[in-house]
């Protein structure tokens, strides 16, 4: 049976009675069920809408709170990284301290050692211009002056040697154990041969180009570059030099 008919029965029950209080009472509870029944499952969907609103916001929080999680992780990792890059950053400026101090040494050595080399170089000039002929192995033209100490000693050396070489080479011995007599006891000073090699590279440094900053390089130690209006080649100018 449906609930109308029920309630219509009920009704027609309650008519037949005694008088018709009872069948308005019946109609009264009748009327407060039926907005019971009515009521109730809104009730209920309000209540299912709720429940799941709040589900939705729970797991958008729990999102949120991973996300917040993950960027703290992230900023921890980062500080303990710039803390280790502080520290490496003072090791490496201890470093560059220590460094400095041993160039600031390095710089008195070299300082000092110059002045010596300067001292000598003037000792030994000194002692040419009382004696021109004192660091030669023969009498020469005093008026022809060494340009740097020994100049005329190196280069009678390397020609005795070249003598000697040819002389072993003929099979001229005598010849060749005199000039080595004379080169065993005479040793060269060396500064010949260091500035034919500085010369050298000098050039080959600068791509064997006979440029401006070259050509002021050479006139500033007095190295002529020129046959009278032609340009030397460099290995002409050190053939010719040294």
């Amino acid at each position: 049976m449906r609930m109308e008919e029920f309630l219509a029965q009920t009704i027609l029950d309650a008519a037949k009675g005694d008088d018709g209080s009872a069948a308005e009472a019946v109609i009264e509870q009748t009327e407060e069920k039926i907005t019971v029944q009515e009521h109730a499952p809104a009730e209920l969907d309000v209540q299912k809408v709720v429940v799941e609103e709040l589900a939705v916001d729970k797991a958008k929080l729990e999102e949120k709170v991973e996300t917040l999680q993950r960027q703290i992780e992230t900023l921890e990792g980062a500080a303990t990284s710039a803390e280790e890059l502080k520290k490496e950053n003072e090791s490496l400026k201890a470093d560059i301290e220590s460094a400095k101090a041993d160039s600031d040494a390095l710089k008195i050595q070299v300082s000092e050692l110059q002045n010596r080399l300067a001292e000598e170089q003037e000792r030994h000039f000194d002692e040419q211009a009382r004696n021109p002929n004192a660091l030669a192995l023969l009498d020469r033209d005093v008026e022809l002056p060494d340009r740097f100490p020994g100049e005329t000693r190196d280069h009678v050396l390397e020609v005795i040697k070249e003598a000697r070489d040819k002389a072993e080479a003929e099979g001229r011995i005598r010849k060749a154990q005199l000039l080595e007599g004379v080169l065993v006891a005479n040793e060269p000073s060396g500064n010949l041969a260091q500035k034919r090699a500085a010369l050298e590279k000098f050039f080959k440094d600068n791509g064997n180009i006979l440029s401006g900053p070259v050509l002021e390089e050479l006139a500033k130690y007095g190295i002529p570059h020129k046959n009278g209006e032609e340009y030397l080649l460099p290995s002409e100018i050190l053939t010719r030099m040294y």
